[in-house]
């Protein structure tokens, strides 16, 4: 915690009282939440950025979208344009923002769409046709104007909820009372090897109700990287530095992964989803070998020559209870 969140601290209890009202005057009907007779189902976290928001939303479309029609709906953090806009895979990240971007990209074939008013952006996507059967909204916690109907909170294992604060001095969005919208709450970015008495104790913790679930997952490297159509196996880069670039909330796992394997690099940290200046991609050009993440290649691939900048894929992995995990998704989708 910097110096500057301790100093903070006397504007925790006016934060936590003014976003705990907020929520307990929808959860009474005094302000007006839409709901729907269609799937909805929103992914989110209490805190703020860091949970793996992109790999769960990524793993639900690729989970649903052989038997129903599906179409996210992110804000499209720091875009530079407004209102409802369909994403298409020649869009720029500037455009749509860099997760919807990358969505559109993995999956081609499904509707993807950004709008800061959910409630419109919901409105739109019906009217398109095909008309999506299922609304996944990205980043979709907070956004209480819409009452999804299947809420999936994610908290990361180094970072529990449990052992934080609200802002400005913690990172929690709202109270820790806010758990109690999820239907579904996950442990992300675990260590592969946590064992199920590790899970338990992080249960016993949690008390959550007994219709609340809970599960584990972990993040899973990719063997190789990635620029355009090719592909380059990461264990070919052991004789070869290069320099990694991100720009998420917390890269320390990455780089963990990357010193585990013995690679040699230069690690160039900037802010989550920043927009990086035409001076700091003029810098990056100087390097020989660049390897990001796939949101930051979202940001970045127009600025570079072929082979030069390439990505790390990642995807969801659930330690144990896949099973159960996506059988309650689907059910969800076929009771609506």
């Amino acid at each position: 915690m910097n110096v500057l969140r301790k100093l903070l601290l006397p504007i925790v209890p006016f934060y936590y009282v003014i976003t705990w009202v907020r929520n307990k005057l929808y959860d009474i009907g005094v302000f007006t939440a839409v709901s729907y007779d269609f799937p909805v189902i929103a992914v989110g976290n209490l805190s703020v950025g860091g949970t793996g928001k992109s790999p769960m939303v990524e793993y639900l479309v690729d989970l649903l979208k052989d038997s129903l029609q599906v179409a996210t709906l992110s804000r499209g953090y720091k875009r530079k344009t407004s209102g409802f806009q369909l994403v298409t895979v020649n869009a720029t990240a500037e455009e749509v923002g860099d997760e919807p971007l990358q969505f559109k990209t993995k999956f081609e074939e499904v509707l993807v769409a950004v709008d800061a008013d959910r409630r419109n952006g919901i409105s739109s996507l019906r009217k398109m046709d095909p008309r999506p059967e299922l609304i996944l909204l990205d980043d979709a916690y907070q956004h209480r104007k819409v009452k999804a109907g299947f809420y999936i909170l994610l908290t990361a294992y180094y970072d529990l909820y449990l052992d934080d604060i609200v802002l400005p001095t913690g990172s929690l969005r709202e109270p820790i009372s806010g758990v109690n919208r999820a239907n579904m709450i996950v442990v992300t970015k675990c260590p592969k090897a946590l064992t199920i008495d590790e899970q338990q104790v992080i249960e016993r913790r949690m008390r959550l109700r007994p219709d609340q679930q809970l599960f584990f997952a972990t993040i899973a490297y990719q063997h190789s990287i990635v620029s355009g159509e090719k592909s380059v196996l990461l264990e070919e880069l052991k004789d070869t530095s290069f320099t990694l670039v991100t720009g998420i909330a917390n890269p320390a796992p990455l780089v963990a992964h990357y010193e585990r394997m013995g690679l040699k690099f230069v690690h160039k940290k900037f802010p989550d989803h920043h927009n990086f200046t035409d001076k700091e991609i003029a810098a990056l050009k100087q390097e020989t070998l660049l390897v990001t993440t796939e949101k930051d290649y979202m940001r970045l691939k127009g600025s570079f020559e072929k082979g030069q900048l390439w990505y790390q894929p990642i995807q969801m992995e659930l330690l144990g209870n896949k099973e159960h995990f996506e059988k309650e998704i689907i059910d969800y989708a076929k009771k609506k």
